[in-house]
């Protein structure tokens, strides 16, 4: 294991106010948001929409990698470019997701635990030959009556600390997902103290596992209600909170925060990203790592017409230049100025 590398690779993917692009959909789930503009999902359909995505004009002022999934890094654009090369040679990272998918858990009703051990290490090895530089592994808490209970917490954060110490003797800087769901009613109050709790396991089982946490990223969900809740708190309270518990947390050895968007609105997470980076310093750098808040316009843009690429590419462009300059804790506007 090469600390040193791990140690500047994690540093690199949130540096001047950049963030990463989840890309890392499941053939299922792309094949869902297909559907809702009328595409139909193939290999080549799947491979031209992310590579449009991938080489949108100027998009590496603002990306600094991309989490690919296992079908999109074995990949080529149409030239036969390999789409990693793609990547690479605009300075975009290619990172690769490498979990198998929270499954539900024996004993634990509604709840689920991630599962992809297995041979890890192996997929790992062959990941890093075909171009991947980082990692990520989702961890899903679910809120309920009763939920999230203390060992779904311990099984997913011995499996996230697990995974995370695998990715680094192979190489790759983990991203360490644990997000507490935001798909209930419940306030603001519920959705800190789940959180709470997953965070301070997960360190743990990462301290546990001598996980070297200079060489990771956290991605974690934001403090706020559940989506179904009917009281919703302002955005700089989300902003204040979830600082608070970050700080409360995280030791200042991790470099970035790389936030999952979570269901929020693309409007919503840029938002509380912004407000979060103008509350002052902090030992981490505060970023992103979006997926339906990065692509969503550039998705209804594009509906599968050639034609519309360029639209798409924009639209694309403009969600992720929005974030990088809420990075900063400005607007895009403010940036141009």
């Amino acid at each position: 294991m090469d600390r040193t590398a791990l140690h500047t690779t994690a540093k690199a993917l949130v540096a001047d106010n950049k963030g990463i692009l989840a890309a890392d959909e499941s053939t299922a789930t792309i094949t869902k948001r297909f559907q809702g503009i009328g595409v139909e999902s193939t290999e080549t359909n799947r491979r031209d929409y992310r590579h449009l995505l991938f080489t949108a004009p100027q998009v590496s002022k603002a990306i600094s990698g991309v989490i690919l999934y296992d079908e999109t890094i074995r990949q080529k654009a149409p030239d036969g470019t390999p789409l990693t090369k793609v990547l690479s040679d605009q300075g975009i990272m290619p990172g690769i997701k490498v979990d198998t998918g929270a499954k539900d858990m024996p004993n634990f009703p509604g709840e689920k635990i991630t599962e992809g051990l297995d041979g890890l290490d192996k997929r790992l090895a062959e990941y890093r030959s075909l171009g991947a530089r980082f990692t990520k592994w989702r961890a899903v808490i679910t809120i309920g009556s009763g939920l999230p209970t203390y060992g779904n917490i311990h099984a997913n954060a011995d499996a996230l600390a697990r995974y995370a110490a695998l990715a680094q003797e192979a190489g790759l800087v983990p991203i360490v997902e644990p997000e507490v769901l935001m798909d209930a009613d419940n306030d603001i109050n519920t959705c800190e103290a789940a959180t709470a709790a997953a965070w301070r396991e997960v360190f743990h089982e990462l301290f546990v596992m001598g996980v070297d946490l200079r060489g990771i990223l956290l991605k974690p969900n934001m403090i706020i209600a559940g989506k179904k809740s009917a009281v919703q708190a302002p955005p700089q309270e989300v902003a204040e909170r979830t600082v608070k518990l970050l700080h409360q947390f995280v030791p200042p050895a991790v470099p970035g925060i790389v936030f999952l968007s979570g269901g929020q609105t693309p409007q919503q997470a840029t938002e509380h990203l912004r407000l979060m980076n103008r509350m002052g310093r902090n030992p981490w750098a505060l970023s992103f790592s979006y997926g339906r808040a990065l692509q969503d316009e550039a998705l209804k843009a594009w509906s599968g017409k050639p034609g519309n690429t360029k639209a798409a590419q924009e639209a694309f462009r403009t969600a992720a230049l929005a974030n990088s300059a809420a990075c900063a804790g400005k607007t895009v506007t403010e940036i141009k100025v």
